[in-house]
Order: structure tokens, then sequence, then C-alpha cells
């Protein structure tokens, strides 16, 4: 997916970086809205969730959709997910998150979007992030139209 923004940088991602619970995902469901982006998103990124799984249900939760998911201890879920990040190549990395362990993948992510929904949002993530929306659906939708995203970034 590739995205110039105006007197900002150009974009060249190709990974997607989703926190679940919270980010897209409440109470351990994902709305079928949600499942419909992310299924179309998937024709142009990959995408991947990263989750400390806090309802041991992701992998059924997620079933049928376009999406890789790693799992990790949560004792250190902040730098388990900046891991996956470097791994996958942050600079061709979009993330989204809305907690406190998603600072460091957005900060290192090459485009972060923190996500204010049901379960709220870490408010230092506020200042991490390159994007703050209203829902999971207005962060994936920024990708899907993505003159949006220009409009919101550009110089």
């Amino acid at each position: 997916m590739r995205i110039e923004i105006p007197g900002y940088k150009e974009l060249e991602l190709s990974c997607l970086v989703l926190d679940y619970n919270g980010t897209i995902a409440v109470d351990g469901t994902i709305p079928a809205a949600v499942r419909e982006r992310l299924t179309a998103l998937a024709d142009e990124l990959e995408i991947f969730i990263v989750t400390a799984d806090t309802h041991g249900t992701a992998k059924k939760v997620c079933e049928g959709l376009p999406v890789e998911i790693y799992t990790f201890p949560s004792g250190d879920a902040m730098h388990e997910k900046e891991k996956i990040l470097e791994k996958l190549g942050k600079e061709h990395c979009v993330c989204m998150g809305n907690g406190r362990n998603d600072i460091l993948m957005c900060r290192a992510a090459e485009l972060s979007i923190a996500v204010m929904d049901a379960e709220g949002m870490c408010g230092a993530l506020m200042a991490e992030a390159d994007v703050c929306v209203r829902s999971m659906e207005e962060g994936l939708d920024l990708l899907r139209y993505k003159k949006r995203l220009i409009a919101t970034l550009r110089g």
C-alpha cells in the first residue's frame, strides 16, 4: 500500500499490526463491521494481531479472518509488541492500538493509529500516535479511504 502525504512523507506499507482487546475486539469479540473491514484490507496488507490473549479466545474468534496471530505472556506485552514490529520491518508497518502497552509499538511504526472505542484509550498513547480515532471502524477506514488519512496528516 503506497500513500503519498504531501508535505509529510510517502508511506510504503505492507503490514497492518493490530492490538486485539480494545482495538479490534470488545470484551474478546470482534464486531461484524470490523471483520468486514479486515477482510477488505487483506487485499492490500498482511494483517497481524498481537495479543496476550486475555480472554484465551483470540484464535477461535479470528477463525476465517485473513490474519496471523502472535501471542505472548502478558507480563511484558509492551516490549513483545515492539519486538514483533521490528521482526516484520517497522518501516513498512502501520499499527493500531489503544493501551499503554501499545506505546512502544506506536512509537516505532511508520504509521500509528490510536483507537478510543468502548474500552477507552491510554492518554499517553495519544502523544505517540500519528492519528487518533473514535472507533475501530474509523481507524481501519483511514486505510481503506486513503484521502481521509492524507487530509489528516498533510503539511
